[in-house]
């Protein structure tokens, strides 16, 4: 059975990525027949991830007695490659395959108008197979590998339009990934260099080993890495602490974290939306996975390493709100209520260090509301990719009434609207009140004296709490604020498409006329089977959502415990109650009164000639009736790309580091010419030749030699007089300087690697024989 799994692995992993050379190959020749052979690979790829995760589920309490099942090639990029399944892995791997599989037969439809399909369709399968190397990694050094891959190919997605808004935002989008690559990749060296090892599993709870040590109690791992006494578990603290921050640093970028939010509201609006889905769905997710490791791992139980995480979670969690709140573009609203949602996670995961052995109701509310963001994306990017792919605008006032008479769209927008609001019945409702709970719980232990204060900074390797009561209820109020926001935002979304008319009667009666064939049969069905999901594991939250929780609480390191939560409870329906209030009370006054302001529709009255007409054209709208449109009130100074790290990464630091240079070159000719003026006592050669060389300076003697002896014997008549002194200057001046160009020629560089290269496999291949 093992190797059964191992072989499903390899194949969960590679096999995507080979179906996607071959399906680019495909569609050289036959477009239609790579479109279904894609839909074949993400199919079965799902099918497959289904079979690893009810086995999972099915094989005893939530799949432990199959743990640990690891796959490993060994010697691959130096350090191999490891892959291990568990529940969560299981269920994620499944999550991820399901989302592909839908956003792959509706890619069919939405890109049938697009240049470059073949690329896409190359670069959809490849980032596949990559993203389920992430969620199924062991350890950091495979994790890298495979995050790495999956950014750059991902890159392909934002910039497929080719566009100039497009190419910007995948600049963006592979300046924040390559970065955060580079700064994570810095973090695995230090981890590594203070621990010996990159696996999940051996890292688990050695940062609370070193503060151990570093209080007095040594332990002999640390003993046998830094000997003994307690400085040596200090720098190793110290270092550890570097390294999280860098493997931070990669992974909050690629989850949308703020700061590092700002590729998300720049790549969704120009992707194709079944990418935006994927990139808001499940690619966020892949960093958020690498946040669970450090959290749940590295740093299990630390008290500082979880509040600066659910710092991070509250200011994420309302800066995206915000800039949803004021987004007047479809796509990007949603990309930032991405930026919201992972904030939400955030939250989660940071109470669940907080919490201590008593944390299973944050684990559960941050794992699921993973789940439940990934499949609401889904649902809701596919849902504007319908509305793009007929009226090719985002712009929230062109799109006013396409979603009238359409009852299919507005039920499946309906459903991820509701889903992510938090009401109840909808599954984004169950994640949410478990989060609340947490933050609702940890404050009553803080208040009652349950947890202490941690008093210094020696202390922060064990439990205990950096807030008080009071900042905590705060926290809570932020919570349910960004909730509210979330419902005024999608409110103005659903109010937008599906409710109001557009102020074109023309544009609003060829809206109407669309109903039935907006979208094809398969693209329906893709959205339906997604937006059915998000009722159904709200309505059944004890058989489903609990069950996919249990899933996934053994890869958090959470003790298997019971717990038995009401719902539905009176106390934890005022918590949605109060989010629901907030949301209509900010739609109502915000969005409706400040956001929006009056306008005056075209008057074409003057242009019917009979009266009855002209009431009835008024009544309609195309008289002097005033509507009301929306209005982008975001102060474009306040975008953190374009007034803080452009100017930062493209102005400042070459300015300081041009700065730098030119001081250091100033400096090393000033301690030269002070030398030679010193100690030296430079002057002049006294044999200085005035052009040429020695060599042609020679060569010139002896031809001036034998010119002379020319001119005294048979040249008396007519005697030659060259000056070969300067032609064969001339000569060496020449030949060094097309030596010069041949040698900075890119061709001359790769002819020297091409050399280098045979020279190196011809001594491999000698070594190897003998």
């Amino acid at each position: 059975m093992s190797t059964t799994i191992n072989l499903l692995l390899y194949t969960a992993v590679f096999g995507p990525m080979a179906a996607g050379i071959l399906s680019y190959l495909l569609g050289r020749f036959q477009k239609d027949l790579r479109s279904r052979f894609a839909d074949l690979v993400t199919g079965l790829t799902f099918g497959l991830f289904l079979y690893l995760f009810w086995q999972m589920l099915t094989s005893g309490q939530n799949g432990s007695s199959m743990l640990p099942v690891r796959a490993d090639i060994p010697e691959i990029c130096g350090m191999g490659l490891h892959f291990t399944l568990d529940g969560f892995r299981a269920l994620y791997g499944m999550i991820a395959a399901f989302m592909w599989f839908m956003s792959t037969l509706f890619s069919r439809e939405y890109l049938s108008h697009y240049r470059n399909r073949n690329r896409y369709y190359l670069f959809l399968l490849v980032t596949l197979g990559a993203t389920e190397g992430v969620f199924l990694s062991a350890d950091f050094y495979t994790t890298f590998i495979f995050f790495e891959i999956m950014s750059l190919t991902s890159y392909v997605w934002v910039a497929h339009d080719e566009k100039r808004e497009a190419l910007r935002a995948a600049g963006t989008y592979l300046a924040v990934a390559v970065i955060g690559g580079l700064v994570m990749l810095m973090g695995i060296f230090l981890l590594y260099d203070v621990t010996g090892t990159l696996f999940f599993d051996e890292l688990t709870g050695l940062y609370s080993a070193y503060g151990t040590a570093a209080n007095g109690l040594q332990t002999a791992a640390v003993t046998q890495k830094w000997g003994a006494g307690t400085a040596g578990a200090s720098s190793a603290m110290t270092q550890l602490w570097i390294a999280g921050f860098c493997l931070l640093f990669g992974f909050g970028a690629k989850a949308g974290a703020f700061p590092l939010h700002i590729w998300l509201p720049k790549a969704h609006p120009v992707a194709p939306a079944p990418a935006s889905a994927l990139l808001s769905g499940i690619l966020t997710k892949a960093g958020m996975y690498g946040i669970l490791i450090l959290t749940a791992y590295l740093f299990l139980g630390n008290t500082a390493w979880s509040s600066m995480i659910l710092l991070l979670g509250v200011c994420t969690m309302v800066v995206g709100a915000v800039l949803a709140l004021f987004s007047v573009d479809l796509k990007r609203t949603l990309a930032c209520s991405s930026v919201s949602q992972i904030g939400f996670i955030l939250v989660g995961v940071g109470m669940s260090g907080l919490m201590g052995a008593e944390n299973l109701i944050a684990v559960r509310g941050s794992l699921l509301h993973m789940v439940n963001h990934s499949l609401i994306k889904l649902t809701l990017f596919m849902a504007a990719g319908v509305v793009y792919m007929n009226v090719h605008t985002l712009d929230l006032n062109a799109l006013r009434g396409f979603g009238r008479k359409k009852p299919l769209l507005h039920y499946i927008f309906l459903m991820g609207a509701l889903g992510i609001g938090g009401v109840p019945l909808w599954n984004g409702y169950i994640s949410k009140t478990l989060i609340h709970e947490s933050i609702v719980e940890y404050t009553e232990l803080v208040r009652n004296g349950s947890i202490a204060a941690v008093a210094s900074m020696s202390a922060l390797a064990g439990t205990g709490t950096l807030f008080s009561a009071g900042t905590l209820q705060w926290i809570e109020w932020a919570f349910l604020i960004s909730g509210g926001l979330t419902v005024a935002y999608m409110t103005k979304l659903y109010v937008a498409l599906f409710v109001e008319k557009n102020t074109d009667a023309a544009v609003q009666e060829k809206y109407d006329t669309l109903n039935g064939k907006y979208m094809n049969k398969v693209s329906a069905a893709a959205l339906t089977i997604s937006a059915s999901l998000l009722p159904l594991m709200g309505f059944f939250p004890y058989a489903v959502m609990d069950r996919l929780s249990q899933m996934g609480q053994g890869f958090m390191n959470v003790e298997e415990m019971e717990l038995a939560v009401s719902y539905f409870s009176l106390t934890n329906l005022k918590g949605a109650a109060i989010s629901l209030v907030i949301g209509a009370v900010v739609y109502a006054v915000v969005v409706r009164l400040w956001m929006m302001r009056p306008v005056e529709t075209t008057r074409t009255v003057n242009t019917v000639k009979n009266p009855e007409d002209a009431k009835e054209s008024t009544s309609k709208g195309q008289g002097r009736n005033p509507r009301r449109k929306y209005v982008n009130r975001w102060n474009s100074y306040l975008d953190l790309e374009d007034r803080l790290y452009r100017p930062l990464l493209l102005q400042v630091l070459p300015f300081l580091c041009g700065m730098v240079c030119r001081v250091l070159d100033s400096l090393v000719d000033t301690v030269v010419v002070l030398l030679r003026k010193t100690v030296y006592r430079d002057s002049k050669l006294p044999q200085e030749l005035p052009e040429g060389t020695a060599f042609t300076h020679l060569c010139a003697c002896i031809a001036s030699t034998f010119q002379q002896i020319g001119n005294l014997t048979y040249r008396r008549k007519r005697p030659a007089h060259v000056d070969y002194d300067h032609k064969f200057a001339m000569i060496h001046e020449e030949w060094a300087e097309n030596s010069t160009m041949i040698a900075r020629s890119m061709s001359f560089g790769l002819l020297l690697f091409c050399i280098g290269l045979i020279l190196m496999i011809a001594y491999l291949f000698v070594m190897d024989i003998f």
